[in-house]
């Protein structure tokens, strides 16, 4: 196992400071009085690319040999890693290529384009965009810039910790997002490295946990398929030359359903102003995982580019799953004034309507039943409730109507 040593850690932290943005950490007192903790956010999604892989992408190219440059440099990436090899090789007057899975988020295609970068959209998912970058990197002599299982790059990222540990020298928890495993990889070394009294937490998507799985079985495996809206981490296998620094330094690897990143986004959004893209959100959701009280704990934020379709289908369905917004369906008669009638009770109510679908073909006898479907807001659970008994006292015997999948319309 090649030592990544602390000397190159220190080397690379003066180094990204030609290129990164001071990201003090903040403070969060929701989340503190919500988990028991003193919780900070290591804000990389404020970085002038949106997210920490600037670190990494700079570090390595400062690494490279003159003839290596040369050649021009080409990556894979789901998005951020794309940018930071972008913009770095525009500063170093470097050629690059990068591709990208066809799923990337469109906001993250432009900004790489931005930067000067060729950008090739190949495969569905990161392992695809990669095998098809390996493939062109040799066909063109290209120097092939790994997104994180290269020990470089995994130094810059790890340059997080020490900003980290100087601003909070007595923090006991960092939260660390993994795809691939490079940001874990940096972060978690060096502040062993610092201090092995400090806990490392790993945070995967539950449907694309390769390292977790990796370390289950003793070695580097692939998932059979990925399925997760934390694109930046959408990854089928973790890095082979970080594995062995991921077991020998991460105490604990937590697993996070996509739902809960939704609930995270509002959550950032509402009580810190924040975008933060659903990779990065894995460390948020976490923090209710933990079964501790009264520790300093680090979540690092990876990354903030999310286009605003995805914002905006997020937002709506985390309206959902807090039942700010819901559907119920009653049947009414099928006669003058019944609609208007449900209307008054709503409105009683408080009741916001946002969608109505009248359906007189659900029986056969329509002046026994007429369905009528109602999606509106509500103030949350307690009021939704109020607003179904209501309903019920007037006879209407109302059904809720669940919405199918998380990711299904109004």
């Amino acid at each position: 196992m090649e030592e990544l040593s602390l000397e190159k850690f220190e080397e690379a932290s003066e180094l990204v400071k030609q290129v990164t943005l001071e990201t003090k950490l903040v403070y969060s007192e929701y989340f503190s009085s919500q988990t028991g903790n003193k919780v900070y956010f290591k804000p990389e999604n404020m970085q002038y690319t949106g997210a920490y892989k600037i670190r990494g992408a700079y570090y390595k190219i400062h690494t490279l040999t003159e003839e290596e440059r040369k050649k021009g440099l080409i990556t894979a990436s789901a998005g951020n890693h794309a940018q930071g090899v972008a913009y770095a090789a525009r500063l170093a007057g470097v050629k690059a290529v990068v591709v990208m899975p066809t799923t990337t988020p469109l906001m993250k295609v432009n900004r790489t384009k931005s930067y000067g970068a060729e950008v090739i959209l190949e495969g569905d998912v990161f392992d695809e965009a990669c095998a098809h970058a390996y493939k062109l990197a040799e066909e063109h002599g290209y120097t092939f810039v790994h997104p994180f299982d290269d020990l470089d790059v995994a130094t810059g990222q790890g340059t997080i910790a020490m900003e980290i540990i100087k601003e909070l020298p007595t923090v006991d928890y960092i939260l660390v997002p993994i795809g691939g495993g490079g940001l874990c990889t940096g972060v978690s070394t060096l502040a062993k490295l610092l201090n092995p009294k400090i806990k490392i937490i790993g945070v995967e998507p539950a449907g694309a946990n390769c390292m977790q799985e990796s370390l289950r079985q003793g070695q580097v495996v692939s998932l059979p398929e990925v399925s997760t809206i934390a694109d930046g981490t959408a990854v089928k296998r973790p890095g082979e030359k970080l594995f062995p620094y991921i077991q020998a330094n991460v105490d604990d690897i937590i697993t996070i359903e996509d739902s809960e990143l939704i609930v995270a986004f509002l959550d950032m959004v509402e009580n810190h102003k924040m975008i933060v893209e659903n990779s990065g959100l894995l460390t948020v959701a976490a923090l209710k995982h933990l079964n501790v009280q009264k520790k300093k704990i680090v979540s690092i934020l990876s990354g903030g580019n999310m286009d605003v379709i995805t914002m905006s289908s997020i937002v709506q369905h985390g309206l959902i799953q807090r039942d700010r917004v819901f559907t119920v369906s009653v049947l009414l008669p099928d006669k003058p004034g019944e609609l208007a009638k449900v209307s008054t009770l709503l409105a009683e109510e408080q009741g916001n309507i946002i969608k109505l679908e009248h359906n007189q073909f659900i029986s056969i006898n329509r002046n026994a039943a007429v369905e009528l479907r109602i999606t509106m807001e509500a103030f949350g659970t307690e009021h939704k409730n109020q607003i179904v008994a209501a309903l019920t006292n007037a006879g209407y015997r109302p059904k809720l109507v669940k919405f199918k999948g998380s990711y299904s319309e109004l």
